[in-house]
């Protein structure tokens, strides 16, 4: 991922600050977990699938994500809110640089947690194995 902390590494005098806060480099933690804005995001879509274990620590939550202990249904969610969420950011962080405004902060919320409901609707419909009960997961998360 080329974020612009490793773009100034070939290109002398490039800006690095991050065009979401403003108040740091842009890096992959800062960009996706120490950041405001997305710290926010992630709050909003993990923090009831985690519980307790909540974190916005990058390098706990890639072991989070990777336990193959939790429950079948709260793995994909974990892992699909993970990539959900990432992907989100960079698409406004990349609008933001191109010279677009920027979502809203709720309004984007909205759109990850729609995006999981869309997800978890084509999930259902297949009948893939251990998700009869997905969507009901997910609405217990959002409590």
């Amino acid at each position: 991922m080329s974020t612009l902390d490793r773009m100034a590494i070939w290109s002398q005098g490039l800006a690095t600050e991050y065009v979401l806060c403003k108040k740091a480099s842009e890096s992959r933690s800062h960009l996706f977990f120490q950041c405001d804005s997305s710290s926010q995001v992630w709050e909003y879509i993990a923090k009831g699938i985690l519980r307790s274990s909540y974190t916005n620590d990058s390098s706990e939550i890639i072991v989070l994500i990777s336990e193959e202990s939790r429950k079948k249904m709260s793995r994909f969610c974990l892992r699909y809110a993970f990539q959900a969420v990432l992907y989100a950011i960079w698409r406004e962080r990349n609008k933001i640089i191109h010279g677009e405004k920027m979502m809203q902060l709720p309004v984007l919320k909205r759109m990850v947690d729609k995006g999981m409901r869309n997800k978890i609707t084509l999930m259902s419909r297949r009948g893939t194995n251990g998700m009869k009960r997905l969507m009901q997961y997910w609405f217990y998360t959002r409590m």
